[in-house]
């Protein structure tokens, strides 16, 4: 009889397709074997789990994580470490990442940011991670590079800016890099709102004396969104309908538009985050400063607007569900949210909060959990988690499926229904978590499920009833990229 690193047995197995009782065979890092339930129970295996009917999905891939980036917007620098962010990660039943690389306007060369953020990833992440290239400066340099980002350092992604000061990029710079990457085959990452509006609401709300958190919400009204992501998609289509992504959107009108091209067969895929199905703008509104921790961009909207992403998840406008992971101590006046704190602004400045949230430990057990509730199938939680981000980024099948021979063993097991969860049915706390970060902006949220075991490449690296993180620093991998399954037809 062959011998296996791990079985996991009497699981049910659910992936983007199906879902069915199987027993997996992992042997060096990858899954070997898929067997029907209960039959490899006494196989010859260094180690067998037991999942008891727990479900049993690939292991999460998250491909929107900002780890320790230099400061960028002023105020405001990153709580979260690749270490600690990756060790959050782990905990959650995230297996892979893909983080940001930037480049500022004042470098030229995408190639030593690349460079830089190696030093800062190499050696200290608990799980698999990637790299997306953040472009600050497309300079002819930088354009140049794309050859070398792709064929070489296994990098087959960008983001670019509509909107903030240190990143914006105007409307022909961003036809320039839509042309370079579709060259190379390269997606297009696009934060979409209009940044020239954004300024100019922002010094009307600040002349009425309109200072508080709750004003983020104010200064980013629904339409900035809707019009820059249709000009986003009117770009594409005069590069001959360049595919793109569409990040965090969190307004119908922009949802829409999505679904308008998607239908009329424009190659444009959209993401959308947490924060926009479990809060809401009413979140900024809290006492004092309290509103600061729930401040990103876009804004989270209304219930209405909850309504028609969840919406979107499910008929598929929506390809993937990242955390949008972008960390910042609460109470931290040095480089954490009250940096915009002064005796003259004793509410803070709403403009100068550092802008983001942490997220990266609680997106799947909160998403999860709401399938449990009917808001999502099971099998279109494992699409927009885990399948469908390892598809549109060059990362599948090695990540986000479940298939003997090919996929890495990255698995997670989750509680059985009926089974003593000790405590699962709970109360997120800030103080549960595995980030460095002071605060979560979903305190007080009950979920119904978490994850019992992480596996990544076949070894336990999160063990709840066991240990916790028995992960090690420096065990998660670079993982090249290769040109997104979406892109293969475009040249």
């Amino acid at each position: 009889m062959d011998s296996f690193d791990l079985v996991i047995t009497n699981g049910i197995c659910v992936t983007a397709g199906d879902i069915a009782p199987y027993d997996i065979a992992i042997k060096d890092e990858k899954i070997v074997l898929l067997a029907p339930s209960g039959s490899l129970a006494d196989a010859n295996a260094t180690r067998i789990i037991d999942a008891e009917r727990g479900y049993v999905t690939p292991g999460g891939v998250d491909c929107h994580v900002h780890l320790q980036e230099p400061a960028m917007f002023g105020k405001g620098t990153s709580s979260d470490t690749y270490e600690t962010g990756t060790r959050s990660a782990i905990a959650g039943g995230c297996t892979t990442i893909v983080g940001f690389a930037p480049q500022q306007k004042t470098e030229p060369s995408l190639l030593a940011a690349l460079a830089a953020t190696h030093l800062r990833a190499r050696g200290n992440s608990y799980c698999d991670y990637g790299l997306h290239l953040l472009v600050g400066n497309p300079s002819p340099q930088a354009l140049s590079e794309l050859a070398a980002l792709r064929d070489t350092e296994g990098v087959t992604s960008l983001k670019i800016y509509m909107t903030y000061a240190a990143l914006q990029l105007r409307d022909d710079q961003i036809l320039s890099v839509l042309l370079a990457a579709r060259g190379h085959r390269i997606l297009t990452m696009i934060h979409a709102e209009n940044g020239d509006v954004l300024t100019w609401l922002t010094s009307q709300l600040e002349a009425a004396s309109l200072f508080a958190p709750k004003y983020h919400a104010t200064s980013r009204p629904p339409i900035l969104e809707a019009e820059a992501t249709n000009r986003a998609i009117a770009l594409s289509s005069l590069i001959a309908n360049t595919p793109i992504l569409l990040v965090h959107v969190s307004d119908p009108g922009a949802t829409l538009r999505i679904r308008a091209a998607q239908t009329a067969g424009q190659p444009i895929f959209a993401e959308t985050c947490p924060q926009y199905l479990f809060l809401t703008r009413d979140d900024m509104d809290g006492p004092g400063f309290e509103g600061a921790k729930c401040v990103c961009s876009p804004p989270p909207r209304d219930k209405e607007s909850q309504e028609a992403i969840w919406t979107g998840l499910r008929n598929g406008t929506f390809t993937i569900l990242s955390s949008d992971h972008c960390p910042f101590d609460y109470d931290d006046g040095e480089s954490g949210k009250k940096t915009c704190i002064t005796e003259d602004f004793p509410v803070g400045r709403f403009k100068e909060i550092p802008n983001g949230i942490p997220g990266i430990e609680t997106r799947l057990p909160m998403v999860f959990s709401s399938s449990s509730e009917g808001r999502l199938s099971l099998t279109k939680f494992v699409e927009v988690t885990s399948t469908n981000p390892a598809k549109l980024y060059g990362l599948y099948p090695k990540k986000g499926s479940l298939i003997a021979g090919v996929s890495d063993a990255d698995v997670v097991i989750w509680y059985p229904e009926g089974k003593d969860r000790k405590g699962l049915d709970m109360t997120i706390t800030n103080g549960m978590l595995h980030h460095a970060t002071d605060y979560t902006p979903f305190e007080g949220r009950k979920v119904g499920n978490w994850p019992r075991w992480t596996v990544l490449r076949g070894r336990v690296v999160w063990d709840r009833d066991g240990g916790g993180v028995v992960g090690e620093k420096g065990y998660g991998e670079f993982v090249k990229r290769g040109i997104t399954s979406y892109m293969l037809e475009f040249s």
